[in-house]
């Protein structure tokens, strides 16, 4: 690693306080990232992320040639997934970034509707 990308890194360290990378931000409500959700760079993002807080703009730079998960984001950093959370929410809230939300589970099958629908086509077509 060099000089350069070292001194980055500790930059974001017990040198600076969390609160302060985030701007004393929470995580809104309407932005919860599951671990495995998506996030790349907008196409017009470039103009706009030369104004980034130095965390913003590495979370920028990872995710402009493609597609990482949000713990991704957070390992390649460095950073506790809540804050990378906040950073995305900050992102996001400024179209900057694209984000894809896993799908979501299939919830169980009711298996006596289930039943009852097999046991309906069987009476009504005969099997």
């Amino acid at each position: 690693m060099s000089d350069e990308a070292e001194q980055e890194l500790e930059l974001t360290t017990p040198l600076v306080p969390l609160f302060v990378i985030t701007n004393g931000r929470a995580l809104p409500p309407e932005h919860e990232y599951e671990h495995t959700t998506l996030v790349t760079a907008a196409e017009e993002a470039s103009a706009a992320a030369r104004t980034l807080s130095p965390e913003a703009g590495q979370v920028m730079d990872l995710v402009t040639d493609g597609f990482l998960s949000v713990a991704e984001v957070a390992g390649h950093t460095h950073l506790p997934l809540g804050i990378v959370r906040i950073l995305l929410a900050q992102l996001e809230e400024n179209d900057l970034v694209l984000v894809r939300r896993p799908i979501p589970r299939a919830e169980r099958v009711d298996r006596e509707l289930v039943s009852a629908v097999l046991e309906g086509l069987k009476n009504r077509f005969g099997a």
